[in-house]
């Protein structure tokens, strides 16, 4: 699970995603992600902040 936040013009509003579920992440010029039951989100962390959450997150989990 990371923390981003939603790209939302009167105030930052941050969620948890389920990063397990990202199917692609995209910049246009802003980051959308979209998930493999469809649904999407767009952020305000570039591309390469959310890949280098995801990956921060999975070697999180592998550490015995």
């Amino acid at each position: 699970m990371i923390e981003l936040t939603k790209l939302n013009k009167n105030h930052d509003e941050k969620f948890i995603l389920n990063c397990e579920l990202i199917e692609t992440i995209e910049e246009k010029p802003d980051t959308t992600i979209r998930l493999l039951n469809g649904n999407y989100y767009v952020v305000e962390e570039r591309a390469s902040e959310v890949l280098s959450k995801v990956v921060a997150f999975k070697k999180n989990i592998f550490i015995i």
